[in-house]
This record gives structure tokens, sequence and C-alpha cells, in this order.
């Protein structure tokens, strides 16, 4: 292999109010021959200057352009909740418009298309009701809560964020995607039980299979080694399958 070209380009996409932050030490836990990049939406992260977009296909839209996939380097997605519908919608878009395709891609914490989800009238809440729900959750920071002035900022973005995911639909019609997927759930999530994610095996043409962990909905949040884990092994799979075609 090229030292100068990594083995495979891994896109992290983040959940509904979040950002990079959870995922910023995942770059040094995965093989040094990876390229991980911890991708922002707009309004989050490295991005907070720019408008969030609550709208999943104009945001998928966006993150493909930043992902900009090249036929010289492999690169696959992963995404949690909020990011694992994107992670979908970004390799669904990737196939339809005849682009590099990922090799890979891994959803996390998100019910399959068709099944309930996780953000049902999340949207509708008031403000004392959507705290007390993002809390049992996992995965906001608790000063977020506890300071109203924090609170003011980042309530309309998560709200804007619970628009995405509220407001997705599968299309119509859509086959199988034509890439590799596994499905990752907390053994106690109750929002997105291991029973619902079980559902993207009819979503793609190769399943890899539903990998349980222990844990919530931020199964990953404490020790993110089991997961990482699983994700260079399916990874890895895939990318040799591809391989194997070329």
């Amino acid at each position: 292999m090229d030292p100068a070209r990594p083995e495979l380009r891994l896109f992290v996409l983040h959940h509904a109010g979040g950002s990079h932050v959870p995922f910023r030490h995942w770059p040094a836990r995965l093989p040094d021959t990876w390229d991980v990049r911890l991708l922002d939406a707009p309004g989050h992260g490295h991005l907070m200057d720019l408008a969030p977009i609550p709208d999943a296909g104009r945001l998928a839209d966006f993150l493909l352009r930043v992902i900009e996939p090249a036929p010289e380097v492999p690169y696959a997605l992963f995404g949690h909740s909020m990011g694992a519908l994107l992670a979908y919608e970004i390799a669904c878009r990737a196939v339809e418009r005849g682009l590099p395709r990922p090799v890979w891609t891994g959803v996390s914490g998100r019910p399959a298309p068709g099944t309930a989800g996780i953000s049902a009238a999340y949207g509708e809440l008031s403000d004392s009701a959507l705290r007390d729900r993002l809390k049992r959750l996992g995965g906001t920071p608790g000063e977020v809560f506890d300071d109203p002035d924090l609170w003011a900022v980042f309530a309309p973005i998560i709200r804007a964020d619970l628009r995405v995911v509220e407001g997705w639909r599968p299309r119509p019609g859509a086959g199988p995607l034509p890439v590799p997927l596994s499905a990752f759930a907390g053994a106690d999530d109750h929002a997105a039980s291991a029973a619902r994610m079980a559902g993207w095996a009819e979503h793609t043409e190769d399943f890899l299979g539903l990998r349980v962990l222990d844990g919530g909905h931020f199964y990953f949040a404490p020790d993110p080694g089991p997961l990482l884990r699983r994700v260079e092994r399916d990874a890895r799979t895939a990318l040799a399958a591809t391989a194997h075609l070329l």
C-alpha cells in the first residue's frame, strides 16, 4: 500500500444535538493506516457559525459534498442515531448519482426505516419535558441543562436536529442498498432496541449482522473499545470483499 494513501477513510457522523466531540478519541484507537474523519453538521462543533439544516436530504447532500468520494481511496461511513440515517442517505445518494460508493456503512442507535423512531414527538415537547428525555438518553453534557444561557444556545440546534429525524422518510420503492451494512445497538436502548435495529437487514444487499453491546442509547460512551473492535472487523471484512471483486 502507498504509505501516503490510507487503507480506508472512515467518516463518523454524530447524533442529534451532538458534534464530533464524543468521538474525538476514535482516530487514535482505530488502525493507523486509516484516515478517520469526524464530521460536524452545520450549526455543530467546528461549524457552529453555519445555520443548521433541518432537512435530512439537504443535510445529506451537504455532507456528501464534504466527503467528496474519490475512487482512489476507499471510504466507509459510521453514524450514530441521527448520524445513522444520514450515513444511509449519503450511501444511497452516492449509489444513485454514480459516485464512488462506500465500501461499508455502520448504523447505530437508529431504528431501521419503517419502524418506530427514537424521536417520536420529541419536537412537540416543552423545554422541561425535552430536557428530561434528553437526560434519560444521555449524550448531552449536564451543563447544557443546568445553565439557562447554554440551554438557550443549544435548544434551537437540538430542535432543528429533531426536525431532521422526525421529518425523514425513506424514499418510496427504494431497493436494498448495494453496500455492506452492519447495525449496532445498546442492549438496554429502549428507543432503538435490538429488535428495531435488526430491521436494517432488509435495507441492504449484504447485511453483515446486528451487533448488540452492553449499555443504553450511548452504549459506547463509557468505553468505545468493544464498538471500535467491531467497526474495525466489519469494515475490514467489507474492504477485503471489495478488493476481491476488483
